[in-house]
C-alpha cells in the first residue's frame, strides 16, 4: 500500500496506485481486484470510483480498511471472500468460506434445468450439494411455481443457503435438509430434476490447485476421492429411484472427467445420456441424462 507520507491520497490515486502494485505483484485481475475492494470499503459502486468520487480525499478509515484487504488479498485471499459476496445468474450472493465461490461455469447446469423445466406447471427439483445456494435460488428464482428441495452435509453451508434464498425472496419454495446425498429423503420422494455441482477434484490434485482455492474454498465440496468420482458414482447409482420416465439428470463435471463420466452414466441402464454441454471456453462441463 502507499506509503504514510504528506501526499494527499484520493480514491482516484489510491486506485491507480493500488491496481499498478497488484499487477507488479503478478495478482491476476489486478484492476478489477483493485477496484471491487476499494468501492466495498468506500460503500459505492465501482463506477462511482471513476466518477463523482474519483477526487475525493480517501479518509484514514478508508485507507486502513483498503490496506488491510489488499494484504488479504496478496497472501491469496479470493476477492468474493473479502468482500462477502459473488454474482451468479444475474443474482448477487452472499458467500463465506463455508461454501465455494459461485463460478460462471455452474450457469450452465442452470440453463439445462431451467430449459427441460420451463414448460412443467409445478416441478420438483432436487439439487444435491446445494453450497451457497447459487444453483438452487436462482432455479427457484426464475421458475415461480417450482418447489425444490437442497441438500448438504454443512450445517454452515446450509445456514448461508438459507440467506440467499430469503434475500431473492424464494425462501418459502426451498426445503432446505442436512444430510449427505440422497440421505435425508423419504423413501418414495422422487423429483422431475436432479441438479448437483459435487465434488469432483481428484485427492491427490488438491495441493495442485491455485492459492485461493485450496487454502480458503472448503476442501469437503472440492475432494472427491481418489479418481474424483466418491460423490458422482453415489448420485448417479440413486439418481434413476428418484426420477420417473422423462425426467432428468444434471451434473456439472470436471473437464478432464467427461469420458470416464459419461462411461459411468451410460452403464445404467435406466438412463439415456444426452450430449455433453460445453462452457464457454470450449471444456465440457455438463453432463445431462433422462430417465427412460
Amino acid at each position: 500500500m502507499p506509503p504514510a507520507t504528506e501526499q494527499v491520497w484520493t480514491l482516484g490515486s489510491l486506485l491507480d496506485w493500488t491496481a499498478k502494485h497488484l499487477a507488479a505483484k503478478n495478482v491476476e485481475s489486478a484492476r478489477l481486484d483493485a477496484e471491487v475492494l476499494l468501492a466495498h470499503v468506500a460503500g459505492c459502486k465501482r463506477i462511482d470510483l471513476y466518477g463523482m468520487r474519483f477526487a475525493e480525499v480517501a479518509s484514514p478509515e478508508i485507507r486502513h480498511a483498503y490496506r488491510d484487504l489488499i494484504r488479504q488479498r496478496l497472501e491469496g485471499c479470493p476477492v468474493a471472500y473479502l468482500v462477502g459476496r459473488k454474482e451468479f445468474y444475474g443474482l448477487e450472493f452472499k458467500v463465506t468460506r463455508a461454501v465455494l465461490i459461485p463460478r460462471p461455469d455452474s450457469e450452465h447446469v442452470v440453463v439445462e434445468c431451467l430449459k427441460v423445466m420451463k414448460a412443467m406447471k409445478e416441478p420438483r427439483i432436487l439439487d444435491l450439494g446445494v453450497g451457497s445456494g447459487n444453483l438452487a435460488v436462482s432455479i427457484a428464482k426464475h421458475l415461480p411455481t417450482s418447489q425444490v428441495t437442497a441438500i448438504d452435509k454443512s450445517p454452515d453451508a446450509l445456514a448461508v443457503a438459507r440467506e440467499n434464498a430469503a434475500k431473492h425472496g424464494v425462501a418459502e419454495r426451498i426445503r432446505f435438509l442436512k444430510g449427505d446425498v440422497f440421505s435425508p429423503l423419504g423413501a418414495n420422494e422422487t423429483f422431475h430434476c436432479i441438479i448437483s455441482n459435487p465434488p469432483y477434484i481428484p485427492d491427490g490434485d488438491i495441493p495442485n490447485l491455485p492459492i485461493g482455492v485450496r487454502n480458503y474454498e472448503p476442501t469437503t465440496a472440492l475432494a472427491a476421492g481418489a479418481d474424483g468420482f466418491a460423490v458422482f458414482d453415489r448420485i448417479i447409482a440413486e439418481a434413476s429411484a428418484r426420477l420417473q420416465h422423462g425426467d432428468h439428470l444434471i451434473v456439472e463435471i470436471g473437464s478432464p472427467q467427461e469420458a470416464p463420466a459419461r462411461v459411468r452414466l451410460a452403464a445404467i441402464a435406466t438412463l439415456t445420456l444426452a450430449p455433453t454441454i460445453i462452457d464457454s471456453a470450449g471444456h465440457p462441463r455438463v453432463l445431462h441424462a433422462v430417465k427412460s
